[in-house]
């Protein structure tokens, strides 16, 4: 069994109540996670971070989270897939992924992003505005359900 087709039934909010929604960065830059961790925090989100895609499957299996935005990573040897290709492989989509890159411009022409499943695509330097914005606007305001989803439904 695939550790990804359980994902969300596994929800830790480790002294952040049930309430919050979680989110996982996964930015190989340190300062631009620490700089939209404070501002997710601020805004009431819970934030589980990452450096790469192996630290973000680490990562992804222990918070269970309710989106996903990650650096498009674009040195990847081999042609690995990437955590939010990953959990998009296993699922329909349930998990909101948002990609962050400097190519945003390029990726919009070339590639069909919808049809890959990724929910959203922000352009570097991130306006945390704009990311709490499209994540309230994606996961809802309210708490999570007490019943996960999982990856199996849209």
């Amino acid at each position: 069994m695939d550790p990804f087709d359980n994902v969300l039934g596994r929800t830790m909010n480790i002294g952040l109540g049930s309430a919050r929604r979680t989110i996982l960065l996964i930015d190989a830059d340190p300062h631009s996670r620490a700089a939209l961790r404070l501002a997710l925090e601020g805004a009431g989100f819970s934030v589980g971070e990452a450096a790469n895609d192996e630290e973000g499957e680490r990562t992804a299996l222990r918070i269970g989270p309710d989106a996903i935005v990650a650096e498009l990573m674009t040195d990847r040897a081999h042609g690995a897939m990437g955590i939010g290709e990953r959990l998009l492989a296993h699922g329909d989509g349930t998990i909101p992924c948002f990609i962050v890159s400097t190519a945003a411009d390029a990726l919009m022409g070339a590639v069909g992003l919808h049809e890959m499943g990724i929910t959203g695509v922000f352009l570097k330097p991130i306006d945390p505005a704009i990311v709490i914005q499209a994540l309230r606007t994606r996961l809802g305001s309210g708490p999570r359900t007490a019943e996960p989803s999982g990856l199996g439904h849209a």
